[in-house]
C-alpha cells in the first residue's frame, strides 16, 4: 500500500510540474489543459478549509490538501495557463478597488484572501468581458466554461465545467470543491446559477 501510494505521490507531482501552455495554443486546447488541471486535484485536495491564511504573494497557496471552491480554478488556471489569480486579482482590486464587492468591509486590497472569494472572481472575469449568457439548456455548456451558483441560495460557490457529460441527458460535470475535497460529479444545476465565464488568458 505505502509503495502504491509513494508512486502515485510522484505521478501527481510529475504532472502538477509540467509545463504551461503558450497563449498561442488553441482555446480548445487551452480549455482542456485547464480541466485536466482541476481533475489532477482529485485525490489531492480531500478537504475544504476557509480559514484565512497569510500567503506568500505572488504564488500563494495553502496546503493542496485542502482549500476551498475558489483553489481549485485557482490552481488550475496556474498550473495550465501559467495565470496567478492571486496576483491578477489583486493589481486589479488595487487599480479599480470601487468596481468590487464591499461586503466584507475591507478598505484596501488583500493578497492573502481576495482571489479565493467567489464575488471578487466573479468581477474580475466581468471586468475581462469573459462573462457569456447562461444557457437555456444544461446541455448548452462548454468544456472549460466556469460556472457560478448559491448553495442554498446565500452561499457564492464556483466550478469548473468538465470535458465529461452523463451518459443519457448529455449534461456536463463539473470539478469543484464544495465540502469533501475535490471532486468530478453530475451537479451543474443543482444550486442557482449565477454567472457564466470563459476566460482562457
Amino acid at each position: 500500500m505505502e509503495t502504491f501510494t509513494l508512486t502515485r505521490r510522484m505521478v501527481l507531482a510529475g504532472l502538477a510540474s509540467l509545463p504551461a501552455l503558450p497563449a498561442s495554443a488553441q482555446p480548445a486546447s487551452r480549455a482542456h489543459a485547464l480541466i485536466a488541471a482541476a481533475r489532477r486535484q482529485i485525490g489531492v485536495t480531500l478537504a475544504y478549509d476557509p480559514a484565512y491564511t497569510r500567503l506568500a504573494f505572488p504564488g500563494g497557496d495553502v496546503p493542496r490538501a485542502k482549500g476551498v471552491c475558489t483553489d481549485v480554478v485557482i490552481r488550475a488556471y496556474r498550473d495550465a495557463l501559467a495565470l496567478d489569480l492571486q496576483a491578477l486579482v489583486h493589481a486589479d482590486m488595487r487599480a479599480a478597488f470601487a468596481a468590487y464587492p464591499r461586503r466584507w468591509g475591507l478598505k484596501r486590497a488583500d493578497s492573502n484572501i481576495d482571489h479565493r472569494r467567489v464575488p471578487n472572481l466573479q468581477t474580475f472575469l466581468a471586468r475581462k468581458r469573459a462573462q457569456l449568457p447562461i444557457p437555456s439548456e444544461l446541455s448548452g455548456w462548454q468544456a472549460g466554461d466556469i460556472m457560478t451558483c448559491l448553495v442554498g441560495g446565500t452561499l457564492p460557490h464556483i466550478a469548473i465545467v468538465s470535458d465529461r457529460r452523463t451518459m443519457i441527458a448529455g449534461r456536463p460535470l463539473i470539478i469543484h470543491n464544495i465540502g469533501q475535497g475535490t471532486r468530478e460529479e453530475d451537479a451543474l444545476g443543482e444550486h442557482r446559477i449565477t454567472g457564466r465565464y470563459r476566460w482562457l488568458g
